[in-house]
């Protein structure tokens, strides 16, 4: 019996939320191949605010790093809409691109960003290992503190 993403977020103290669906003229997941491209997903936990806010005002460091983090569950829960639910669906995990919402002063975005790529890798272990952006940015929709994209590759 395979691990699903849900077992093995459990085990690291989450619950996987239902995949969201888009708020505009996009779809939350393309698949080409055995590649999976996810659309934005923010830090926020069903359809309530979870954290929100400018990094490096409003909220610190540890902060967003827990925005990264329930940012990157909302793109778990869009591979696991988009296949069969389970661990080994997933090749690795290629690329994140992670926005934060930031002060023009702000430097600290890789290690906001951690809090995405060290819940990934906790996941999927050497797997989850992907390449990264970390970028600053004025806003971001409904006012929250991260959005995260992904590139997944799915085992074939």
């Amino acid at each position: 019996m395979s691990v699903t993403i849900a077992e093995k977020l459990a085990t690291l103290g989450h619950e996987l939320p239902v995949a969201s669906a888009p708020v505009a003229n996009y779809v939350s997941v393309v698949r080409t191949g055995n590649l999976l491209s996810i659309s934005g997903q923010i830090s926020r936990i069903d359809d309530q605010k979870a954290v929100a806010g400018i990094v490096g005002a409003a909220l610190s460091v540890d902060e967003g790093r827990r925005a990264a983090e329930i940012a990157a569950i909302n793109v778990l829960s869009q591979i696991a809409a988009a296949t069969d639910g389970t661990l080994a669906a997933v090749r690795r995990i290629v690329r994140l691109g992670v926005f934060v919402a930031a002060t023009p002063d702000f430097t600290q975005h890789p290690q906001v960003a951690n809090g995405a790529s060290d819940l990934v890798v906790a996941m999927f272990g050497d797997a989850g290992r992907h390449s990264r952006a970390a970028v600053g940015v004025s806003s971001l929709p409904r006012g929250v503190a991260v959005e995260i994209e992904a590139l997944v590759e799915l085992e074939v």
